[in-house]
């Protein structure tokens, strides 16, 4: 039936007034209609435009924090930007916790629809007082007014305000927010809504969700929380300057509390009794301190991982990161670098490093950068271990791995006396001693192990810098990328390496020749619980095991290093098998000892970060090589040494002098001469030829100019 039909049934039937009526009413449509469309489209431009989708709430990722714990999982730090955050699911809180949120802030949450109509009525007609000067409730005062608007807001709108909107306090806004909380409870169940809120809140400070406040306020997880702790929490979000137990008026957290237990005995949540009982209850808050521990350590990880992911994933991405730092250790080595560099003051030693690796797997287990982190004057966030500094004579190893893969052996003697190298152009370059002594035909066994300096540089002379480079290149070392810079002085320490460089060398010799790369993350996960990162670095083999054997052998013979460095030096540990080499530069600017078993690398370094010299390091002694006898005692017992074995490559032979040594195969030495018969012709002998005798000039081109002395 078409309205014109209707019209003249309503005619006809005999219902004027009713069709009149009608009829008005039908007049009246395009009246009504056209204001009320101009008022949807207003409400749409003023209201509903650019209106934040609901369902983000969901489908965008929180910015959450990074957690880098050590190797058991021990919290070293948390990365973030601005809001400290870790999420957690409603079903892990406790009953009590949720009971005491609703009660304080939203006692009608499971009943609503997103909004209170009485809340919302009681703020108008705050927001109008106070907008004509009147008090804005009965019982209070102008001061009422401070807050400008009134919130009323349910949960899901303090959800919507936090998350969608942002915070001026006006009436469009309020509106906006209105709208957006109907829409949230439709799309979300309570459950739902309830843990995105506690996911989201501001707790005070830099601590977003109920989870980072339990570990900033009790150091505990949220799941863990008791009645007392969760009802305290509870009372933070509607002001957490105000109502901080850390803040200026921690009694104010107590009354907050015992407004929260009121308002839970009113929903019937808790009896009087329960209420009265949490309340009496004292509180063990964490202590507040800088939340970092082992610092140097933690920001070369942040490093590494921001090159690999990216800062922004870092920041807000949530990782989950392992580390193979073990924090025990990390403790007792920074205090052992803070006492022996506080011991050696005197001696102008301002600071300090030391660095502790698992040569098998390439693992750091503690790092220390520098004596104190958060020594400011003394620049003490500067990280040692991972810039470049001359070694000294702990580079000496190098080198004379290189010289066995070149036929030289541990039995091979070098004699120890002056030389002097002729440069076009330059001064004459005369190395010597750190006793300033010659010695005579030396073994390369003494002369490495007594850490003599003229052996060492005729031996560089002899193979050639720029092999020593690509060959120290291979083991490791990573900052001789030009060289035309060095000279002979290169194998007594002329070329800056760093910690983690030589430590990675050192490494090769302790994994029978083989190169693990340092790498200090075991397993890296995502805020979804996907391993990114779990594989570690690939060995290669870079040096024959044979020479490995043979400089770990050198470096554990505490009668080849006797006449520099005594019997019961530093160095000698007994009962244990431990390689390890000092180093000495010429100005006193670097000290270091280096020294491992097949279990475990230490490295430690003393000097200043300003590179002033120190005033006296006797024999490389003095120095590092306290804070690495400490550090090795603590190590070995927990790790004790298994020795070097031999491979079958190596076997141990007399020598002519009446002694032994290992020798790597096709090295054999030559047979010693049989006594000669009296009055038989003495045969032809064709003598072995000495090895670097030393002639009185040798030139070589673009050596240091340095004369370094290093022990």
């Amino acid at each position: 039936m078409t309205l014109k039909d209707l019209l003249k049934f309503l005619y006809l039937t005999s219902f004027p007034l009713r069709s009149i009526r009608l009829i008005r009413i039908i007049r009246l449509i395009p009246a009504i209609s056209i204001p009320l469309l101009l008022f949807t489209i207003t409400i749409y431009f003023y209201l509903l435009r650019d209106l934040p989708s609901p369902r983000s709430l969901s489908s965008q990722p929180l910015p959450l924090t990074t957690h880098i714990r050590d190797r058991n999982g021990q919290v070293l730090y948390k990365i973030y930007k601005n809001q400290n955050r870790t999420l957690v699911k409603l079903t892990d809180l406790p009953v009590a916790l949720r009971q005491a949120v609703i009660s304080i802030e939203d006692s009608q949450f499971y009943s609503h629809n997103g909004y209170s109509p009485t809340s919302i009525l009681r703020a108008l007609i705050k927001n109008l007082n106070c907008a004509t000067g009147k008090p804005a409730l009965p019982a209070g005062g102008l001061a009422n007014c401070k807050t400008s608007l009134q919130g009323g807001s349910t949960i899901t709108q303090q959800l919507v305000k936090t998350s969608l909107l942002t915070p001026e306090k006006t009436l469009k806004r309020k509106a906006r927010e209105l709208v957006l909380a109907i829409a949230v409870e439709a799309l979300y169940s309570k459950d739902q809504i309830l843990e995105m809120y506690l996911n989201r809140v501001s707790f005070g400070g830099s601590s977003y969700g109920i989870e980072e406040a339990a570990q900033t306020y009790f150091g505990k997880s949220a799941s863990d929380l008791s009645l007392p702790e969760s009802t305290l929490l509870a009372g933070l979000p509607a002001s957490p300057t105000t109502y901080s137990p850390f803040g200026a008026h921690p009694e104010l957290a107590k009354s907050r509390q015992k407004e929260v237990l009121r308002r839970m005995v009113e929903n019937g949540y808790l009896s009087w009794d329960q209420a009265e009982a949490a309340s009496a209850q004292d509180l063990n808050f964490a202590p507040q301190k800088t939340d970092i521990k082992a610092p140097h350590f933690v920001m070369y990880v942040k490093e590494i991982l921001s090159q690999k992911y990216g800062p922004q994933i870092v920041e807000q991405g949530g990782l989950d990161v392992i580390t193979s730092l073990d924090l025990s250790i990390q403790e007792q080595l920074e205090k052992i670098v803070r006492e022996e560099t506080a011991r050696i003051a005197y001696l102008h030693i301002g600071n300090g490093a030391a660095l502790v690796t698992r040569p098998k797997t390439g693992e750091i287990l503690a790092m220390v950068g520098s004596r104190d982190y958060f020594d400011f004057d003394a620049d003490g966030q500067f990280n040692v271990t991972t810039s470049p500094r001359q070694p000294g004579s702990a580079i000496k190893p190098i080198t004379y791995s290189l010289a066995f893969g070149r036929g030289f052996t541990p039995a091979s003697t070098i004699d120890d006396s002056p030389i002097t190298y002729s440069i076009p152009g330059l001064p004459p370059y005369q190395p010597v001693n750190y006793d300033h002594r010659y010695h005579g035909r030396v073994t390369l066994r003494t002369a490495l192990a007594s850490s003599y300096n003229v052996p060492a540089v005729k031996l560089l002379s002899s193979l050639g810098v720029p092999n020593l480079i690509d060959f120290g290149t291979r083991l490791g070392i990573s900052t001789w990328p030009d060289p035309s810079r060095f000279g002979l002085s290169l194998t007594l320490g002329g070329g800056e390496v760093t910690m983690l460089d030589l430590a990675t060398s050192y490494g090769v010799f302790a994994n029978e020749g083989r190169r693990i790369p340092i790498y200090p993350i075991l397993s890296v996960t995502d805020s979804r619980g996907t391993r990114r990162e779990v594989s570690g670095p690939v060995p290669e083999s870079v040096l024959d095991p044979g020479i490995a054997f043979l400089i770990s052998d050198i470096l554990s013979d505490n009668a080849a290093r006797t006449p520099t460095f005594g019997s019961r030096s530093q160095l000698y540990i007994p009962g244990q098998v431990v390689a390890v080499k000092t180093g000495t530069t010429n100005n006193l600017r670097d000290n270091w000892t280096i020294g491992y078993t097949p279990e475990l690398l230490t490295a430690v370094w003393v000097g200043n970060n300003d590179n002033t010299p120190m005033s006296y390091v006797a024999s490389g002694i003095t120095g590092a090589s306290p804070i690495w006898r400490r550090a090795m005692d603590l190590l070995l017992k927990i790790y004790p040494s298994s020795g070097f074995s031999p491979p079958t490559s190596i076997a141990r032979l007399a020598t002519c002098a009446g002694k032994s040594d290992y020798f790597l195969a096709g090295t054999l030495p030559p047979p010693c001469p049989s006594p000669t018969p009296t009055g038989t012709p003495k045969p032809e002998v064709q003598p072995t030829p000495d090895i670097l005798t030393g002639a009185s000039t040798e030139i070589y081109n673009k050596p240091k100019l340095k004369n370094p002395r290093r022990r």
